[in-house]
């Protein structure tokens, strides 16, 4: 991950667009390019283009990892601590093959 958070620091800095990625414009961000991904499934989502989903997910990760950038924190740490904490929420006696949510469980 090192080395993708390079490049896009690299991309964007030659850009000069860090002072536009306030957390609040790439939290934006995120949801536009998540809107976009959705959008691939709109309709007829046996017609999806996997490439464009593939574009769509790059960017909702990238707009993430400057996020992280931003605030210092660890993209993989954090990950395996949600999935900690979805694994108490979660638990395997109560939640395998249901969609409910933790308090309805």
């Amino acid at each position: 991950m090192d080395e993708v958070l390079e490049k896009l620091r690299k991309f964007r800095d030659e850009r000069d667009w860090k002072q536009f990625h306030t957390p609040e414009k790439l939290a934006i961000s995120v949801l536009l390019e998540a809107a976009e991904l959705l959008e691939n499934f709109q309709w007829d989502h046996e017609e999806t283009n996997p490439e464009n989903v593939k574009d769509e997910i790059a960017d909702v990760v990238a707009y993430c990892l400057l996020m992280c950038d931003h605030y210092e924190l660890d993209i993989r740490e954090i990950l395996l601590e949600k999935i900690e904490k979805n694994q108490k929420k979660y638990p395997v006696s109560k939640a395998r093959g249901t969609a409910k949510k933790y308090t309805d469980l």
